[in-house]
């Protein structure tokens, strides 16, 4: 068996990489395994420096990862440029404000002294998707690494450049051996290395159904899971929003990656008394996007990553047209040879159409029409999933009062739904549970260990 590394551009193949036999995978466990108690006992500046090392390694070779990136799933190359630096980013956050967040903290009790101590879980498996194939990870291993614990990465199958470039990174900051590893193995496998005793959590961001499955079993062997997984998030504009500023940011956030995100805004939830003026401008500016080569510097929309995903979407818009909603532009797939389509929006959608309720990941906008602010928040509300979502009106203190009213795991107002290394990030109901970044990511995969003495 080998991973194929296919150009979604132009659908050739540019590489094959084989997968791992049984011996080398145990290899790799043994590896891990071996590594995870050197490590852990390492002084957590040593390894905090290491992960600044990692930024540089990042920045050295930020252009030749941009272009993996780009060739395995079609992502324009300016938008690969900034995701190898945004993990160069959170490499150094966590050098910085690392040792800060797993040291001891002090509780006044009834003993002479009382602390909780911080330490690490172990190994820790990575599930990681295709979308942001470099960020995804480094937004995992940064917090993980730096906490003491001990990583493997099951990345997509369709980035196997990806993830063999993601290991060298690690390799060349000086990182130990073992301490991270790719695991070059199906979807199939991964239940197998979640029973192994030698791994103690994992981490899933990706599809509401892979995340059940991982959850499944990493219930059943009682180890700890953090899942990311689909969105739906509302982009809600109110009648006293910057509509300027609302349709360049609905925009930003619909289109990045080719739509092709779990935080873009999904549903435009647009006020009765602001929606026609807003799609006019909205329409205006999806159309002056610009589709081409991803490795051209002005393209803005390449393809989707993958030729299924693209059939699946396209299948979404069509039944959801043929029950009632309206093709302002786009809509269908692109010509050429490659997994392309075009940028899309799909107005009034309603409650009974696929697109109300599912997650489309592509390049094709839905807009829901509300009564008003109320109404807005019910339906915005009336999803399954909830990762995040945003408000937009001039009046910050009726947006923060809107925010706080949504069911997801963060909301902007007045800004583009976005991860920060700094924020914690993550979702409720159908989009997962726990907590990535800041300090919260650190501690996910750490125990809390109470110490008490008299």
């Amino acid at each position: 068996m080998a991973f194929k590394s296919v150009n979604p551009a132009n659908g050739n193949t540019h590489r094959e990489v084989d997968a791992f036999t049984p011996r080398q995978q145990e290899a790799a466990l043994q590896e891990s395994a071996a590594a995870a108690g050197p490590w852990r006992d390492r002084a957590v500046g040593e390894r905090a420096a290491l992960l600044r090392k990692a930024a540089e390694v990042l920045r050295k070779h930020l252009d030749e990862f941009a272009e993996i990136i780009t060739l395995e799933m079609g992502k324009p190359i300016r938008e690969a440029r900034a995701e190898i630096e945004k993990c160069a980013l959170v490499c150094d956050y966590y050098a910085d404000e690392g040792p800060g967040f797993v040291a001891d903290e002090t509780i006044e009790s009834d003993a002479g002294r009382s602390l909780v101590a911080w330490q690490p879980l172990g190994t820790v498996l990575a599930v990681m998707p295709w979308n942001f194939p470099f960020w995804q990870v480094f937004r995992f291993a940064a917090p993980t690494l730096v906490a003491g614990n001990t990583g493997l990465l099951k990345h997509a199958s369709n980035v196997p450049m990806c993830a063999l470039a993601i290991e060298s990174v690690f390799r060349e900051a000086g990182f130990p051996e073992g301490v991270f590893r790719t695991l070059m193995i199906s979807s199939r496998q991964v239940a197998g290395v979640i029973n192994d005793p030698r791994v103690h959590a994992v981490t899933l961001t990706g599809s509401e159904s892979a995340g059940r499955q991982v959850a499944a079993a990493a219930g059943a062997k009682l180890k700890k899971s953090l899942l990311e997984l689909g969105g739906s998030d509302p982009f809600i504009v109110l009648e006293d929003a910057d509509l300027d500023l609302a349709v360049e940011n609905a925009v930003a956030s619909r289109f990045l990656n080719a739509g092709q995100s779990c935080i873009a805004a999904k549903r435009l939830i647009l006020v009765e008394a602001i929606a026609d003026d807003f799609m006019r401008r909205f329409r205006t500016a999806v159309d002056a996007l610009v589709v081409g080569d991803p490795m051209e510097e002005a393209t803005q929309i390449g393809p989707l990553a993958r030729f299924d995903l693209r059939d699946d979407l396209h299948q979404q818009v069509v039944e959801s047209m043929s029950a009632g909603a309206v093709a302002v532009t786009g809509c269908s797939p692109e010509g050429g040879a490659g997994a392309w389509y075009q940028p899309s929006i799909l107005d009034h959608v309603k409650p009974a159409m696929r697109a109300y309720h599912e997650e489309l990941f592509g390049p094709v906008a839905i807009v829901i029409r509300a009564r008003d602010e109320a109404d807005a928040v019910r339906i915005a509300n009336d999803s399954d999933f909830g990762l995040g979502g945003s408000v937009w009106t001039m009046d910050s203190e009726r947006g923060e009062r809107v925010a706080r009213r949504l069911e997801c795991g963060c909301a902007f107002v007045n800004g583009m739904v976005k991860s920060d290394p700094r924020l914690p990030f993550g979702g409720v109901k159908h989009s997962g549970y726990g907590r990535e970044l800041s300090r919260l990511g650190v501690r996910e995969f750490m125990n809390a260990k109470t110490i008490w003495i008299r």
